[in-house]
């Protein structure tokens, strides 16, 4: 391939070069950085535009881009550029453009701009890559960047609500990314691939099954595997019960709500849209994709419409126009959904832009909107003239006769005159399904439009019904085979989505149902007249009617159900963090294991016998990481930073001279204590107000899962290097970051100071930094060296112990989000003279971040571990002697 034949990386890189020049220090900033970055989504969407007519192409196949990492390994970073990639760029690039071009006014005399222009920048790169990655490894990396970005996206994280809100956000959105994860492992252990398309392929070939515990019942794996990337598109896609996270960020500037609501949010459909030939294996994940849908559709729909704020109402219908898109997606027609997803984008990113210049205006100006107030005897006369005036049998026959009689004579026609298999197919019915439900919408909401002429109203009418069936049959048909051109591919998966032919039917005559009971209610109240219905009936409609309005308005009860688990979870955790007896209580536990350990260890030749308690007491291991923990907390200076470098390297290198001389039985014990230890430090750390004991139970848990792999696999990997290198650093790095605040400050706990964000701004950006990477977030070590801890081959056989994985990963998110929240965004103390970062401070943390990278990189690369350590390490050693100078 020559130089031009890699064009399309413009996309992405584009808005990468925009982000970088609002990232540059402030007094290299100016308007011409602005304009120049606006120069880059232009180019971004030529670009795209020209990627979309080559894919277009008769008969143009999909080019990959590989740009590095092991072609034979999962890590690789690789683009594919097919039609529904050139589809979705085109759309995020356009929208980017134009979000980022309003920006430059909107934005113009807020604090932080370029910190906003940055960010925007780089989630509209991400969402480029996260569409045209070609394997599941990088669409993971680029799922999870957007979990961190949105939280931060929201800005004014001074505002109480608005932090609160960015939380939810990032903790809901990480539990969906810990779902994916445990797909994309399952998925590289039953296929051995997460190459997309050799996924597909081998899926095709392979029926495997797993069991969902030890020696229990068995799941189809495609099943298992689509159902946990399906709770992944729940998290991003806001279905229910993983809703909640978008009415509480709504307090974003007007242009983040845009990029939201028409791109971020529809990463879900784009998921199942890439994935749809997996999905294609198991009819079974469809039907329940589908009841999510279907279900959020409604409840979304019935929020919106209790609202009383513009922007929860345009929220809570994007939140129904989500589950209409899966809705979709779980009946098979993934290219319809598509289709849907474009044009929602389009129309609430407008919307959205538009619904920022009303609220500008109403702040401006106290009187708008405008109500005219008419009191007595005339005003009520008026109002009966006016209903009287604007009620007409023949508009409301009109419309009454098209959304019901016209459609059924389409789906006559289509069956006998055109020989559609109707009766064979649920896909044709969909199409035409679909299309008579939008225009039955778009209808009732001309006929509620006021101040338009009965004929006038009519005729738009019969001209919305003609040209959403005419869009439905025509142009979603024709988008249909765009993106799915493979003869028999659509039908395979209509044929895959097909529900019970009772229920579709029972589906349709219940929508039928409730369109024919809106034009009946409608025409009641209209011409005036009442429904008869018996007293009983009546009253009880009536508590059922107040009883579903309080389930709506107070969001279906789940914030308080989720404000309840809350507290009674974190109150446990404090009352057991106080309790002396919860150590004596875990070890208990551990009591079988530990005296496995014992027994078989008492058997070990002397020196090994010695060699064993070093390594357990250097490299922490539940019940024996009491000197670790004092070493990291009670310990003055710049010593905790030495001791969390030094002794996790003493004893992983103990522990590597003694692991091929233990016995099976005595790593299986270690293993065992390491997974009751990862528990143990999670409950810990969740519980701690001061930093560095935090950071002590977080090292703890980060090396339990060491632990673990060791013991699981046996011996020591390059992944286990990888990883053992990323906690070290991660670990010393805060450490030091603290080390920081504690020498100006004193040593205080997370809830004495807070507002680090605006007092201390270079000190915000690099802990910042350090956290993303502690939370296991790419570009840095600790995300890929995770990953291939879970992704060796044996690991995700054992299913309990993953789940005990992935769960002190999502607490780890957890906890370290939180102390970022706290110190950064919580409220600042007048008593306190703050003094960011000097030079010094500055470069040794960056020093850190640039070996985290490093070690990334290495890993992507295939290097051996054992050619990193020694620049690791004497990067750690310079830094040290460069701060205490």
């Amino acid at each position: 391939m020559t130089v031009l034949d890699y064009y399309p990386l413009l996309i992405p890189l584009a808005p990468l070069a925009a982000a970088l020049l609002t990232a540059l220090p402030r007094g290299l900033v100016g308007e011409v950085n602005y304009r120049l970055g606006a120069l880059c989504h232009v180019a971004a969407l030529l670009a795209a535009l020209l990627v979309l007519r080559t894919a277009a192409a008769a008969g143009h196949p999909a080019v990959d881009l590989v740009l590095f990492g092991s072609p034979d390994g999962p890590l690789q970073f690789a683009f594919r550029f097919d039609r529904l990639a050139a589809v979705m760029m085109t759309l995020i690039s356009g929208i980017g453009t134009l979000l980022y071009l309003y920006s430059l006014r909107y934005m113009q005399q807020e604090q932080g701009r370029a910190r906003y222009h940055t960010l925007l920048a780089v989630t509209i790169a991400t969402l480029l890559c996260m569409v045209s990655s070609a394997n599941l490894v990088m669409l993971f990396l680029c799922w999870q960047l957007l979990s961190w970005l949105l939280s931060f996206l929201a800005y004014n994280h001074g505002h109480p609500p608005t932090a609160r809100g960015a939380f939810r956000t990032f903790i809901m959105l990480r539990f969906g990314d810990v779902a994916f994860l445990a797909g994309l492992v399952m998925a590289y252990a039953v296929y051995g691939t997460l190459d997309l398309q050799q996924l597909f392929a081998r899926a095709a070939l392979t029926q495997a099954a797993l069991p969902l515990w030890h020696n229990g019942p068995e799941m189809q794996a495609a099943t298992a595997i689509t159902l946990l990337l399906f709770v992944g598109a729940m998290s991003k896609s806001a279905q229910v019960p993983l809703h909640m996270w978008l009415p509480d960020s709504l307090y974003a500037p007007t242009p983040v709500h845009a990029l939201l609501h028409a791109g971020i949010i529809n990463a879900g459909g784009f998921l199942l849209n890439r994935l749809a030939p997996l999905y294609g294996f198991s009819p079974s994940t469809l039907h329940v994709v589908f009841a999510v849908g279907l279900l959020t559709a409604l409840l979304g729909a019935g929020m919106m419409l209790v609202q009383n704020d513009i922007k929860k109402t345009l929220g809570y219908s994007t939140i129904g126009q989500m589950g209409y898109m899966i809705m979709e997606c779980g009946l098979g027609a993934f290219a319809l959904a598509v289709f849907h997803l474009i044009a929602h984008g389009l129309f609430k990113a407008t919307i959205f832009l538009n619904c920022g210049n009303v609220i500008h205006l109403a702040r401006q100006e106290p009187r708008r909107p405008e109500v005219h107030h008419r009191t007595g005897a005339a005003g009520a006369a008026a109002a009966v003239d006016t209903d009287e005036e604007q009620f007409s049998t023949v508009t409301w026959l009109t419309g009454f006769a098209t959304t019901l009689i016209l459609p059924l004579i389409i789906l006559l026609a289509g069956h006998g005159a055109l020989s559609l298999p109707m009766r064979d197919s649920q896909g044709v019915v969909i199409f035409l399904f679909f299309s008579w439900v939008t225009s039955s919408q778009a209808i009732l909401t001309l006929y509620r439009v006021r101040a338009i002429a009965s004929r006038k109203v009519a005729a738009l009418m019969l001209l919305a019904l003609v040209l959403v069936v005419m869009t439905y049959l025509f142009a979603a048909e024709a988008f249909t085979y765009f993106l799915y051109p493979a003869p028999g591919e659509v039908a395979f998966y209509f044929e895959a989505a097909a529900l019970p032919v009772w229920l579709f039917d029972g589906i349709v005559v219940v929508t039928a149902l409730f369109v024919i009971v809106g034009w009946v209610t409608l025409y009641a109240r209209s011409s005036g007249r009442a429904i008869r219905l018996p007293d009983w009936f009546t009253n009880r409609l009536e508590r059922w009617q107040v009883r579903f309005y309080l389930f709506l308005i107070n969001r279906l009860y789940l914030d308080a159900l989720a404000l309840a688990l809350n507290r009674t979870v974190m109150g446990s955790v404090h009352r057991l963090d106080q309790n002396r007896l919860f150590l004596a209580v875990g070890a208990a536990v551990a009591l079988v294991p530990l005296f496995s350990v014992a027994v078989t260890a008492a058997q070990l030749p002397a020196a090994e016998l010695l060699l064993l308690p070093i390594a357990v007491l250097t490299l922490p291991l539940f019940p024996f990481h009491g000197l670790y923990v004092a070493a990291l907390t009670r310990v003055p200076g710049y010593l905790p930073v030495v001791l969390a470098v030094a002794l996790p390297v003493a004893g992983l290198s103990t522990l590597l001279s003694l692991l091929p001389h233990l016995p099976p039985s005595l790593v299986h014990g270690l293993g065992a204590l390491a997974l009751i230890g990862a528990l143990y430090g999670s409950l810990k750390a969740l519980a701690q107000f001061r930093v560095r004991r935090l950071i002590a139970y977080a090292g703890l848990t980060f090396y339990a899962i060491l632990w673990w792999h060791l013991a699981v696999t046996g011996g020591y990997t390059p992944q286990a290097g990888v990883y053992a290198r990323a906690v070290i650093l991660v670990t010393g790095g805060l450490l030091l970051a603290w080390h920081a605040v504690q020498a100006r400050y004193g040593n205080l706990d997370m809830d004495r100071i807070g507002g680090l964000m605006r007092t201390m701004p270079r000190f915000a950006l690099l802990l910042s930094l350090l956290i993303m990477a502690g939370v296991g977030l790419p570009p840095f070590g600790l995300f890929f060296g995770f990953l291939g801890l879970l992704l060796h081959p044996g690991v995700a056989t054992f299913a309990g112990d993953l789940l005990i994985v992935l769960l002190t990963w999502f607490g780890a998110s957890w906890y370290l989000f939180n102390m970022l929240q706290r110190l950064l965004f919580g409220p600042p103390r007048a008593d306190l003279i703050y003094d960011d970062l000097r030079p010094t401070e500055i470069a040794s943390l960056v020093l850190v971040l640039v070996a985290l990278i490093g070690v990334g990189i290495g890993s992507m690369q295939g290097l051996s571990p054992d050619v990193l350590p020694d620049t690791v390490m004497r990067g750690v050693q310079n830094m040290l002697q460069v701060v205490s100078k």
